[in-house]
């Protein structure tokens, strides 16, 4: 088990320290057809974002995301684009409620066939203040999908 956790310390911290599309997504700067943004805060860590999701009909076709906070929080966004690039839309529903279920409901068992990579975030569970910055990039998807401007952990 010690080995498994270790992996996962790695994983969050190459995440965390190396994030993935932490970009602008070209022609994004303005919500348009296929084109969403929407801003997340955090005020108990003060981690911020701007998330990035150009679709088209079907699909996540692109997502990034820009700002800064903690290593939790920069590595949840990081995966989060990673795990989401290709997904239909109803399948990026699905993993955005699995994800948010598995950090906060003790009840919920973590699908590593579905959630992949995502999964390392489930012992952030036990640590409530940490829960919000695993989530925030989460809930801004959340708000991005929902064609939203805004999203807090509040």
């Amino acid at each position: 088990m010690s080995d498994l956790r270790d992996l996962y310390q790695e994983l969050i911290l190459d995440h965390g320290r190396n994030p993935r599309n932490r970009r602008r997504i070209e022609g994004c700067a303005e919500a348009h057809s296929g084109c969403r943004r929407a801003k997340g805060h955090n005020p108990l860590c003060g981690d911020q974002l701007t998330l990035y999701l150009k679709t088209d009909s079907e699909r996540v076709v692109d997502v990034a995301f820009e700002g800064a906070g903690c290593a939790i929080f920069t590595a949840s966004s990081s995966l989060l684009t990673d795990a989401l690039r290709g997904k239909g839309l109803a399948e990026a529903r699905d993993l955005l409620r699995d994800f948010l279920a598995m950090i906060t409901d003790e009840n919920a068992a973590a699908d590593p066939a579905r959630l992949g990579k995502l999964a390392v975030f489930a012992g952030v569970r036990g640590y409530p203040v940490r829960v919000k910055c695993a989530a925030l990039a989460w809930r801004t998807l959340e708000a991005a999908l929902d064609g939203a401007a805004e999203a807090s952990t509040e």
